[in-house]
């Protein structure tokens, strides 16, 4: 029985032509622009506004099943001075490429489609809150719905200021969400909150200055609503009349050309509030602003008393230094990825003894002769075939990628790995999937497709491809090690992360649709259930026994076939022109190539067979080992690998795949040759 799940929508899906456009405010050194980073695509957008000032950096984002444009805006800290380039921002937040009739006579003017933004998405600094908040003061005059993200809570945490983030929502009528940026906590609910409130737009509380400047702004306000002028300016009233009553900048200055009477009124009406005030106007509204945020501030926070947290928040805390920070945050990644590593050259090499290798040496005399029996033998091969991948790589790996996620380990590592992979236009969730590649590129493909979709999940399984399995790396070890040295093994292996890097490039172009940002969750920590365990290694895993095992078991009759009917003499004739001519071999090794599609292993005995010694110095120079060598390290990687390309990607791609592989080999393996040629 198919269970099925439903999700509510608030309404249309926010995709595509309706994809709200966010703007990112803050001051500098808020967070500001690793919430961008955290969240921005594999391709970012630059561009000036209106073509002067600085650049703003705009991505697609992917958020659940909707999407939104996010800007992140240069840093500004106040609109209570419009000087520098905060002229620009402001027109942008106000009206976007629509500029109204007291704009249309500037110089510079948009000469891009770029709307005025939907949400503002405003950064504050949790150690520095009260600073913030005359700003998210002066914002929520704008009238557009605003979202809040307080960042720095981990710095406020060990301060001892702890706030108290319902009542900071509730006084200021807009989202509040605690973030921590540089290690991603928090980025999910809080874009989900933005989504939220593109779907709601609803504005955040007016917040009016105090009732005694209210009184003095009566006669700016009479100035701001007369119909001409504000259709002129197309401002939002409350803040256009704080504008003119505090600055002389560029409303005032557009005031005075455009409508010179009422210039004139607006500097009488602030004289005659400042005869009464203590202070000019302007000081006043800038005093009584900075008095609202001191006393907003002291009502949301407590410092130095204790928060109520869990009985392992020390623990997890500790743990987010290690696994999120910035600076050393890498060495938590490194350690989960050395894990790894054990696990696939230790674990699963330990278990390949104990279980495999047993069995290949119980089978090993059963050599047939007779048609039935070959076809019987063929078909045992690929049975070891299969237990080969399952017992030592498969169940090993799935488990521990499983645990890692379950844990909340492995979106951490995720997080951290991201802006590297966006390199190759991928996101940080392949990590686990690709270092699992080197023990087998089974596993890692189905863990690809848990983790990726769409583009993304094409791209990441071609290039797992190219990744030298535990079976290659074997072979490296035991021919390399033996004839190139220590040096020419590492030069060997150095050349996958190039290999896969070009590729990469040449993918980009074969998919060059922009993969949106993802936002990285950050769940809190958990012990892993055994129920949870145990189904989702049987979902990752239970493919290979279906679409694996059929095409391992029939590639093995094929290749058995083959060998029986005496048809090696015209293998190696048929594939003389990618042996001998290309990379410079002899013709006898056409057969240990193609058979090499079935186990790696069978490459290297088929080899020695072949040759018919041991010794492989005594027939094959130094450059044609290191030819064969990196040949078989990047062409087709196993029938098996095959079998779960066709189950992911389908014909197309899966066709694609081998003629990618082999391609990329045979130019590899001639990059590699002809130098070797002239030098040795």
């Amino acid at each position: 029985m198919t269970t099925t799940h439903t999700f509510p929508l608030a309404g249309p899906l926010l995709r595509g032509s309706r994809c709200p456009r966010v703007a990112l405010i803050g001051q500098p050194r808020a967070g500001k622009s690793r919430i961008f980073k955290a969240a921005s695509s594999t391709v970012v957008h630059h561009e000036r506004l209106a073509g002067v000032g600085p650049a703003y950096a705009e991505c697609q984002v992917e958020v659940g099943l909707e999407q939104i444009s996010l800007v992140d805006l240069p840093p500004f800290d106040t609109l209570h001075t419009l000087s520098g380039d905060m002229p620009v921002v402001l027109k942008y937040l106000l009206w976007g490429d629509r500029w109204p009739t007291i704009a249309r006579h500037e110089s510079h003017q948009p000469d891009t489609a770029f709307a005025a933004p939907d949400v503002l998405l405003l950064v504050m600094d949790a150690t520095a809150l009260e600073r913030d908040l005359e700003l998210a003061l002066e914002l929520a005059q704008i009238g557009k719905p605003m979202v809040i993200a307080l960042n720095r809570m981990d710095e406020a945490r060990s301060k001892r200021l702890f706030i108290n983030v319902r009542a900071l929502s509730d006084k200021l009528g807009a989202p509040v969400v605690p973030t921590v940026a540089h290690m991603g906590i928090g980025l999910a609910d809080l874009f989900s909150t933005v989504l939220r409130a593109a779907h709601e737009k609803r504005a955040p509380k007016p917040q009016p200055p105090s009732p005694h400047i209210v009184e003095h702004l009566a006669p700016i306000t009479d100035i701001v609503t007369q119909a001409a002028v504000a259709s002129a300016f197309d401002v939002p009233a409350t803040f256009f009349a704080l504008q003119l009553a505090e600055n002389d900048d560029y409303f005032f200055q557009e005031l005075r050309c455009h409508f010179p009477a009422e210039a004139i009124t607006l500097l009488d009406a602030r004289d005659a509030a400042s005869d009464i005030l203590p202070r000019p106007l302007g000081e006043e509204i800038h005093a009584d602003r900075h008095h609202r945020a001191a006393v907003l501030y002291e009502a949301v926070t407590r410092p130095g008393g204790g928060a109520s947290g869990a009985r392992w928040q020390p623990l997890h805390n500790l743990a987010d230094e290690v696994f999120l920070h910035p600076r050393w945050g890498f060495a938590g990644t490194l350690a989960i990825f050395a894990l790894v590593l054990f696990f696939v050259f230790e674990v699963s090499a330990f278990l390949d003894s104990l279980t495999v290798a047993r069995l290949i040496a119980w089978a090993e005399p059963w050599q047939p002769t007779d048609l039935i029996g070959v076809l019987g033998r063929a078909v045992l091969d690929g049975g070891i075939g299969l237990l080969g991948i399952v017992i030592p790589y498969m169940i090993p790996l799935v488990v521990l990628l499983v645990l890692l996620e379950e844990s909340g380990i492995m979106h951490r590592v995720a997080f951290v790995v991201d802006r590297g992979f966006h390199q190759l236009g991928l996101h940080g969730g392949v990590a686990l999937p690709f270092l699992m590649g080197l023990g087998c590129n089974v596993p890692a493909l189905a863990a690809t497709a848990a983790v990726t979709h769409g583009r993304d999940k094409t791209v990441a399984a071609l290039l797992i491809t190219f990744l030298p399995c535990s079976a290659r790396s074997a072979i490296l070890l035991a021919l390399g090690g033996k004839y190139l040295g220590g040096f020419g093994v590492f030069c060997l292996f150095m050349l996958t992360p190039i290999v896969v890097s070009l590729v990469g490039k040449l993918l980009k172009r074969r998919y060059p649709e922009t993969t949106p940002g993802m936002i990285q969750a950050i769940p809190p920590y958990a012990v892993p259930t055994l129920h949870a365990l145990l189904w989702n290694t049987w979902e990752r895993s239970r493919d290979i026994v279906t679409i694996v095992l059929p095409l391992l078991v029939a590639g093995s009759v094929v290749l058995a076939l083959l060998a029986h009917f005496g048809a090696d003499a015209w293998i190696n004739l048929a594939l003389t022109p990618i042996t001998v001519w290309w990379l410079g071999l002899p013709v006898v090794l056409g057969v240990p190539i193609l058979f090499g599609v079935l186990r790696k292993e069978l490459s290297l005995l088929m080899v020695f067979q072949a040759l018919g010694t041991q010794e492989l110095a005594g027939v094959l120079s130094t450059t044609q080992i290191a030819t064969f060598l990196v040949f078989l390290t990047f062409y087709v990687p196993c029938v098996s690998t095959f079998a779960m390309m066709l189950k992911l990607l389908g014909r197309r791609e899966a066709l694609f795949s081998l003629v990618l592989s082999i391609g990329a080999a045979l130019a590899v393996a001639l990059a590699v040759r002809l130098p070797l040629e002239l030098l040795l």
